[in-house]
């Protein structure tokens, strides 16, 4: 992870495809335990460092995360994000070009807990919740197309879900229809930019997260 943003009550990390957000049952040390230790070393803290997770991202997926430093900014957060006032964009690399330059996707999805996957469907079904997602081609390179994906709500894998029902699974995302997996376990989905309204000092806060060093994001001809 590199730190792209602090003050005293947020940060915001560029994470790497490999890292988790928060522990689970694999007992690897999830990235909230590594900003705790980046912070504690910086600042010398004696004691317990707090450190509040907003949102997630996936594991195979990179780009930026939020944490929260206080009590006060994490309540704020979570609000927030639950009430979508947390514009996220992301940049999808995908093998099939999309049916048009640009377009809104909406589908309902329906999570299976069993399987971490979720389903797309056009219309409405039992237990299934409306996925609103605008995507814009805005490169490409000799073999892939490079998609920017503006999230209207929040759902479980929504990205990887909808773009692979349109017939573009997110290169190396095995799960959702992707023919070959990436050397590394990642699939090529990175959290580009984040902006809202800091909760507490109330200024605009718009990050842009860097691209991975991968050859294969370093390759495209921007079409803007």
């Amino acid at each position: 992870m590199t730190v792209v943003y602090e003050d005293n009550h947020i940060i915001i990390v560029n994470k790497t495809a490999s890292e988790i957000v928060q522990g689970d049952k694999t007992g690897d040390v999830p990235l909230s335990e590594t900003v705790k230790q980046y912070l504690k070393e910086k600042y010398n803290k004696p004691g317990n460092v707090f450190i509040g997770v907003t949102h997630r991202l996936d594991r195979p997926v990179s780009g930026l995360v939020v944490f929260a430093k206080t009590g006060k900014a994490l309540a704020r957060l979570n609000e927030m994000f639950k009430n979508s006032e947390v514009k996220k964009t992301y940049w999808a690399i995908v093998k099939n070009m999309p049916e048009g330059p640009e377009g809104e996707l909406v589908h309902y999805l329906v999570r299976n807990e069993k399987q971490n996957k979720s389903y797309a469907y056009d219309k409405e079904v039992p237990n299934s919740k409306k996925a609103i997602l605008h995507y814009r081609l805005i490169g490409q390179s000799q073999n892939y197309f490079l998609l920017e994906v503006d999230l209207k709500t929040g759902r479980h894998h929504q990205i990887r879900c909808q773009l692979a029902k349109m017939g573009c699974p997110i290169k190396g995302d095995l799960k959702y229809g992707a023919l070959r997996s990436n050397p590394d376990g990642s699939i090529c989905l990175h959290a580009r930019h984040i902006c809202f309204i800091h909760p507490v000092s109330k200024e605009l806060i718009d990050v842009t997260a860097p691209l991975p060093e991968d050859n294969l994001w370093q390759g495209f001809q921007f079409n803007r």
